[in-house]
């Protein structure tokens, strides 16, 4: 084999492996995404994980307003999850240290595609500005912290 062929090769390997892990939203692919991961349903609301809630303060609570206006519907009472419209933010995949607080500024603004849950694409919210956002994330770390993700 010469030089050129043992780099296309490894460059179509390399295309190949980063379709894979970045683009995950094949048909084969989708029933190994969770839907209901580590749920315990927790109410008739459709909740896909139980909490402990912590005292909320400053500008976590006035994030939870805004979280509880925007937010709820897909997202759950207190980012519990709703079975039938969109995943928990209280849950291990929305860590800080894999979905960083500016991951939740740009979903917020342009959408996210699905690549964690088979709920679908996510679209932007109208309306929130970056401080709103920031507001919202303090609310949520606050009870991620309180159920041991950090």
């Amino acid at each position: 084999m010469n030089k050129l062929t043992l780099l296309l090769g490894g460059a179509a390997v390399a295309v190949g492996l980063s379709y894979k892990l970045f683009w995950p939203l094949h048909s084969e692919q989708m029933d190994d995404m969770p839907m209901a991961q580590d749920s315990a349903m927790a109410d008739a609301s459709h909740a896909m994980v139980q909490i402990e809630m912590p005292q909320i303060t400053g500008n976590a609570r006035i994030g939870q307003q805004i979280f509880e206006t925007t937010c709820a519907a897909c997202h759950g009472t207190a980012g519990t999850g709703n079975a039938q419209a969109g995943p928990p933010l209280i849950h291990k995949i929305y860590e800080p240290s894999h979905h960083g607080d500016e991951a939740f500024q740009r979903a917020a603004a342009m959408g996210v595609r699905a690549h964690h849950w088979r709920f679908g694409n996510m679209p932007p919210q109208e309306g929130l500005t970056r401080g709103d956002v920031a507001m919202v994330v303090d609310y949520i770390r606050t009870i991620q912290r309180a159920n041991g993700i950090h």
